[in-house]
């Protein structure tokens, strides 16, 4: 049969050396019984065009060939995900930050618009993906992996329920918050002169409004996390209410470091020509800082919605209202 012969031969090309004969043998056997058993069916001879069928029916040759071959991997598939995760994460930590830097600078002072420039950041990002790769693939043939066949499951960690909320840190948020806010009043509340370690500093008038806000914002973030305290579960209401208390203290911080609202220094060791420039050395740093602080803005906001989509997708396979929207009705969060 030609067909068949043309047919092992190219399979023949593809095959290891070593076993080549005893693949093709077995394969031809194999095939010219389904042959003769389809000519026993139909009481004759078969057709180049039925044979074909049957070739089909068995794959390329090159497909056939490759189920004999070993199976080779640059990276194998138990190293695989790890790889992908690692990756994943150097590539994000590599491009998302310039992004967003870029972003801040674009924003605030346009000046810097070149801070990005597309061709270092593939270089970065080609030099992290190839030294990542070339690293798991000679872990790939160098490591020992017989070592995680014999994993004890009572070695795993602990169940996480990331809604969680943990008591202590609520307890330290607040005690922490505490003492910031008596610092923060006792050294900086409004009046026309704040003396400080010597020196005094005279602050614009809008220093009020920035301050009665900081003081409000603190309070209401304390409120939070004294209702996390006893209710250690995040709900929607609450992580939009945190979100939106994170806006309102970041776009506060941001409008501080731009406001300049320091319009003096003076001290009896510091000359006035050295004070003023003292002052407009520290607004200078001020406006600098301010797109680091829109870009650490952007992150804590990142996390902020990113914790309401969970619990929205939490909400959607639990197939229940109640307990995703009301504290009092959610079990786990009274502690159930």
């Amino acid at each position: 049969m030609e067909l068949l012969d043309r047919y092992l031969q190219a399979i023949e090309f593809w095959l290891p050396k070593r076993q080549r004969q005893d693949i093709i043998v077995e394969l031809s056997e194999d095939l010219r019984s389904q042959i003769e058993e389809k000519e026993t069916e139909l009481g004759r001879k078969l057709e180049d065009a039925e044979v074909e069928a049957i070739l089909k029916r068995c794959g390329s040759p090159l497909a056939v060939a490759s189920r004999y071959r070993p199976q080779q991997y640059l990276i194998g598939p138990t190293l695989f995900p790890i790889y992908r995760f690692v990756l994943a994460v150097l590539l994000i930590g590599c491009v998302v930050p310039r992004f967003l830097i870029w972003l801040a600078f674009l924003l605030v002072d346009p000046g810097h618009r070149g801070y990005l420039h597309m061709e270092n950041l593939w270089v970065t990002v080609l030099y992290f993906a190839f030294f990542t790769t070339l690293a798991f693939a000679i872990a790939e043939r160098s490591v020992k992996l017989e070592a995680l066949d014999t994993w004890n499951p009572r070695k795993l960690p602990p169940a996480r329920d990331p809604n969680r909320i943990s008591r202590f840190g609520s307890l330290l948020e607040i005690a922490a918050a505490l003492v910031f806010n008596v610092w923060f009043v006792s050294l900086f509340r409004p009046r026309p002169v704040i003396d400080l370690y010597g020196a005094q500093f005279t602050l614009a008038p809008e220093w009020r409004i920035f301050f009665w806000s900081f003081l409000l914002l603190a309070a209401a973030n304390i409120a939070i996390a004294g209702v996390n305290l006893f209710r250690p579960y995040w709900t929607r209401l609450r992580a939009s209410l945190r979100l939106v208390a994170d806006g309102l203290g970041a776009g506060l911080f941001c409008g501080l470091l731009k406001a300049q609202v320091l319009v003096g220094i003076s001290a009896s060791s510091l000359p006035a020509p050295k004070a003023v420039e003292l002052t407009n050395l520290i607004n200078r740093w001020m406006a600098r800082t301010l797109p680091w602080a829109i870009v650490t803005t952007l992150v804590i906001l990142g996390f902020g919605v990113y914790r309401i989509m969970r619990l929205r997708c939490v909400h959607r396979h639990s197939g229940s209202i109640g307990p995703a929207v009301n504290d009092l009705s959610n079990p786990m969060v009274n502690g159930n």
